[in-house]
C-alpha cells in the first residue's frame, strides 16, 4: 500500500470485504464498531486510491482521507473498545475515550478552518494539514487509538495495539515527513486481525 494507486485499491477492497464479514457474523450489538473497523480502514485505502487518480490536491478524495484518518479514527476506536469491553475493564478505558473525543475536537476544528492538501512524493502520499500544538495533538492522537488496544482487557485487541504500535515506530522512521500515509495503510492490513477477535469464543466471553 501507499505505493501506487493499484495498491491502495487492491489493499481497499481486500479490507473492506473482510469488514463486511466482520460485520456480518457480530453477535452483539456493542461488538460492531470493534468489528466494522476493517470496513472503515479498507474504505480509508480506496480513499486514498482516488488521492492518486486525483493527482493529490483538495478534492473530496482529499478530504474523505483526512476525514476519517483525523477526527475519525480518535473517536471510533476507544470509543469501540470501551463499548466491547467486559465491565470490569470499562475505567481503565474512559482516559483514552476523553482524550480521543478531544483531540477530534482539535482535528475537526483544523480540517473545517484549514482544508487538508495532498501531494503525491514519489511512493507515498504526504498530506498537509496545518495543526497548531502538534507534538501533543499526536500524543493525544496515539494514546487514543494505541492506548485503548494496549488497555483492553482482551489479548485479542492487545495484539492488534501492539502491531499498530510497531507499525507506527517504522513509519516515523522510515516515513517521517509521509507518517500519516503509511501508517493509516499499515492499521489497515493490521485490521485483518479483527476477524479473530469476532470469532472469539462465547457470545459474552471476555478473552485476557
Amino acid at each position: 500500500m501507499c505505493w501506487n494507486a493499484t495498491a491502495d485499491l487492491t489493499a481497499g477492497t481486500v479490507v473492506t470485504a473482510v469488514g463486511i464479514v466482520c460485520v456480518a457474523r457480530v453477535r452483539r450489538a456493542r461488538d460492531l464498531p470493534v468489528a466494522a473497523l476493517p470496513l472503515l480502514l479498507g474504505a480509508h485505502q480506496l480513499a486514498e486510491a482516488a488521492v492518486w487518480h486525483a493527482g493529490g490536491g483538495r478534492g473530496p478524495a482529499t478530504t474523505a482521507w483526512a476525514v476519517i484518518a483525523l477526527p475519525v479514527l480518535p473517536v471510533w476506536v476507544p470509543l469501540g473498545v470501551l463499548l466491547a469491553a467486559a465491565p470490569a475493564d470499562r475505567r481503565r478505558l474512559w482516559g483514552p475515550a476523553a482524550v480521543g473525543l478531544a483531540t477530534a475536537a482539535v482535528l475537526s476544528y483544523c480540517l473545517a478552518t484549514r482544508p487538508a492538501v495532498a501531494e503525491i512524493r514519489g511512493h507515498t502520499v504526504g498530506y498537509g494539514v496545518n495543526v497548531p500544538w502538534m507534538p501533543l495533538v499526536l500524543a493525544g492522537y496515539l494514546f487514543a487509538t494505541l492506548g485503548a488496544l494496549l488497555l483492553s482487557g482482551d489479548r485479542r485487541l492487545r495484539l492488534l495495539g501492539a502491531v499498530l504500535g510497531a507499525g507506527a515506530l517504522a513509519c516515523s522512521a522510515l516515513w517521517r515527513l509521509e507518517f500519516a500515509s503509511p501508517w493509516c495503510a499499515f492499521a489497515a492490513v493490521a485490521s485483518l486481525l479483527v476477524p479473530g477477535w469476532v470469532r472469539r469464543p462465547g457470545p459474552g466471553a471476555a478473552v485476557t
